[in-house]
């Protein structure tokens, strides 16, 4: 466990472009509320960049969270990983820690699975039976992951190019999923039979995807997409009568899972006044889980 008396821990989150990220604002809120006088940063880094920006890591560093292409760029630079970040074939994060012979261990974790289980949870959703991944891009494999996680036993991934929903199928066998391909153009009749849908689509993507006209109201769409809030696919899912989970959640409870893992060595260890500290983070993006979020 990382000691809350010392003053000198440093924290940052990486990429390129950073300048946009919620991360210091999310991680600062909770640090204040636990009373660690903890430092947390935005810093501009590219794949190319990271080897010699962790190589770098000194006395008081705890540890980096990571953004996308980073979280694959990652995996060589680590001495371990979790099983979840095995799975998902990225890590969100990376801890420093004591490998017990005097040197420092490097050890990747993923919290992105678990923040897109806990966003539907907090949207009311336990439990999926057939679901839709939309996109088969990085995002999906931690997409696919978190619906194992809620049950799901048929998932569809519908994606502009076949070939990569092949490269999904290995995963899919090992999770225990029977997964099936659609076209993203033609993704109407799996999206009207699914009770969850994730999109991990970028924006582009997203607006030319179809949607049925209408959608049962119990049909859940959580988009990893955020900022600009609401995304195209979320205001026309609404529309359609479905429900919709923001992805800021599943950013706010990934965040969560990286507090706990500085603060414990452990993603799933509650924190001191756990609930505070949430209810910290959400309101320091200006998220009240009371009301629809309408974005920051």
């Amino acid at each position: 466990m990382a000691d809350p008396r010392t003053p000198a821990v440093r924290l940052a989150v990486l990429g390129s472009p950073i300048a946009h990220s919620l991360s210091p604002r999310l991680h600062r809120a909770a640090y204040g509320v636990l009373g660690l006088d903890w430092s947390y940063e935005g810093a501009e880094c590219t794949g190319a960049e990271l080897p010699a920006f962790v190589d770098g890591l000194g006395a008081g560093w705890r540890g980096l969270s990571l953004t996308m292409p980073l979280k694959r760029d990652v995996l060589p630079l680590l001495d371990a990983v979790d099983e979840t970040a095995r799975l998902a074939g990225a890590a969100n994060t990376l801890l420093l820690e004591d490998d017990g012979a005097g040197g420092t261990r490097r050890r990747g974790v993923n919290t992105d699975v678990a923040g897109i289980v806990r966003a539907f949870g907090m949207g009311g959703v336990e439990r999926s039976q057939r679901a839709v991944v939309l996109g088969a891009g990085s995002t999906a494999r931690s997409a696919l992951v978190a619906l194992a996680r809620i049950g799901a036993g048929h998932v569809t991934v519908a994606a502009r190019r076949p070939e990569q929903v092949r490269e999904l199928a290995p995963l899919g066998d090992e999770l225990g999923i029977a997964l099936a391909a659609a076209p993203l153009d033609d993704a109407t009749a799996a999206l009207r039979e699914a009770d969850t849908v994730v999109s991990t689509l970028p924006g582009d993507a997203a607006a030319s995807a179809p949607l049925p006209a209408r959608l049962p109201e119990a049909t859940v769409l959580l988009d990893v997409t955020y900022a600009p809030w609401p995304t195209g696919i979320a205001a026309g899912w609404l529309r359609a009568g479905g429900r919709v989970v923001p992805g800021i959640d599943m950013l706010v409870h990934q965040a969560l899972g990286q507090v706990r893992l500085f603060v414990h060595g452990d993603a799933e260890r509650a924190l001191p006044g756990d609930a505070r500290v949430l209810e910290a983070m959400l309101a320091s993006v200006g998220r009240d889980p009371r009301r629809p979020w309408t974005g920051a």
